[in-house]
């Protein structure tokens, strides 16, 4: 199975045929097709790597699964003895994508 090393929103990721990854929200409805450069490839037996410099002229495809929010994450600011406290929450935002080809 050929492997390849993809970046999206600023990270790197394995990608494989068929594997779901979660990645940070990229624009596009939910079947949508999008393209990512590809960072590195090997074939099969992995005896044919390529690498990019800094990326290969390949394109990894997949299909948007799902956009999703992660969970909630509080952000507390405290001082003591002078009475202040600030909380704040957030939730980042995901797209979930299945690698369709390489």
């Amino acid at each position: 199975m050929p492997i390849a090393i993809i970046k999206a929103g600023g990270k790197q990721y394995v990608a494989t045929p068929g594997k779901k990854i979660q990645i940070e929200k990229i624009e596009g409805n939910e079947g949508d097709s999008v393209d990512f450069e590809v960072l590195l490839f090997s074939d099969d037996k992995g005896e044919n790597v390529e690498i990019g410099k800094p990326a290969l002229t390949k394109k990894v495809s997949a299909k948007i699964v799902k956009q999703f929010r992660g969970k909630k994450i509080d952000i507390i600011k405290f001082k003591s003895k002078v009475r202040y406290k600030r909380v704040k929450g957030h939730r980042q935002h995901y797209t979930q994508v299945e690698i369709t080809r390489i």
